[in-house]
């Protein structure tokens, strides 16, 4: 967990805290009536249902321990209420021009949130370093796998 970010967005919070909920109260009490029913038919040692339960149970306790200790472990930021809205900080929807003249929107968020597929890029990303603290108007180079990029800052926008 060091080394990630410690800010999330109030909606990616809420979303980890959904996950931790449905896993302690729906699906853990739902995997322990399972061992507990194949324990009962007899013999642990060959009984599949019971081994794969505490299997599933062991899987179940690793990743709500994580949950809880990440969610310890975060800052909720109101991107909304930031100084300057002219300038890209964390929760910030940006809309950048590349050298051909393509235009995409990213919002930057922190790694707990991260999905390409709705733009939303981590501030700890080549793209996010190089965009934090940045203005609308200006231009930023990218190293990114395929070479550098430019892009031209379009718009900085705090709403969705």
């Amino acid at each position: 967990m060091s080394g990630k970010s410690s800010y999330i967005t109030p909606e990616g919070a809420a979303k980890i805290e959904a996950e931790l909920e449905a896993l302690w109260k729906v699906e853990r009490p739902r995997v322990t009536q399972e061992v507990h029913d194949a324990a009962a038919l007899g013999d642990r040692s060959e009984n599949a249902e019971y081994i794969y339960g505490k299997k599933r149970l062991r899987e179940i306790d690793r990743r709500v321990k994580f949950l809880r200790d990440r969610l310890e472990a975060l800052t909720v930021v109101h991107p909304r209420e930031v100084a300057d809205a002219s300038r890209i900080y964390f929760g910030a929807w940006v809309t950048l021009e590349d050298e051909a003249g393509e235009t995409r929107r990213y919002r930057l968020i922190g790694p707990d949130e991260t999905d390409m597929e709705r733009g939303f890029i981590s501030i700890e990303s080549p793209m996010g370093r190089a965009l934090m603290g940045k203005y609308d108007g200006d231009t930023v180079s990218v190293k990114r796998p395929a070479g550098l990029a430019e892009f031209s800052i379009v718009k900085v926008e705090y709403e969705d």
